[in-house]
């Protein structure tokens, strides 16, 4: 007989969509899956954090958090990758808590696009300076992604690097009309 799980004895791959959005967390099922899945990663995966406890912080409180959305015949299915970016002083913005559900990491594109949206949405809300706190072996990632090392530190026992974006390379001091006139 043949077994549904593992048809002609291959494992099946889990659905992995080739439409991925990514927007600000605001239904509640957005919200749930967003602390789900940062459980799920750095908690769970990584186990830089014991529990959702340790995982959450008072930047929590005022940070917005971005995802990335799944879609299955057009309609919004599944949260496989989440970010948060939170404002600490006037014009100087974090980013921080990057993860992505383990199908989509492949390919490196739902990283991509979530950390495009928060730098952008960050110049949006008045951004001069952005950082991101990334794990030392991400660092090479986000270089690639027009951000520079600031400083060697350590999180949680962990070494990680703190990074700052080149704005400019995500649009800023570029006026709307421009940005209009290069889209299309």
């Amino acid at each position: 007989m043949l077994e549904l799980t593992r048809p002609y004895g291959a494992a099946l791959r889990p659905f992995v969509s080739a439409q991925v959005t990514t927007a600000l967390a605001r239904e509640r099922w957005e919200l749930s899956s967003y602390w789900a899945l940062r459980r799920a990663i750095f908690c769970e995966e990584t186990a830089l954090f014991a529990g959702e406890l340790q995982e959450r912080d008072p930047h929590d409180e005022r940070a917005l958090p971005i995802i990335a959305v799944a879609h299955s015949a057009g309609t919004p299915d599944q949260i496989v990758g989440v970010v948060r970016i939170y404002e600490r002083e006037p014009g100087i913005w974090f980013g921080g808590r990057l993860g992505v559900e383990q199908a989509y990491r492949a390919r490196g594109r739902v990283g991509t696009a979530l950390v495009r949206t928060a730098v952008q949405s960050a110049i949006a809300l008045g951004c001069e300076r952005f950082y991101a706190t990334v794990l030392y072996q991400n660092a090479r990632y986000f270089e690639r992604l027009a951000f520079v090392s600031e400083s060697a530190i350590e999180v949680c026992g962990r070494p990680h690097v703190l990074m700052q974006a080149s704005l400019a390379a995500y649009g800023a001091g570029v006026d709307r009309a421009e940005r209009a006139q290069t889209a299309a």
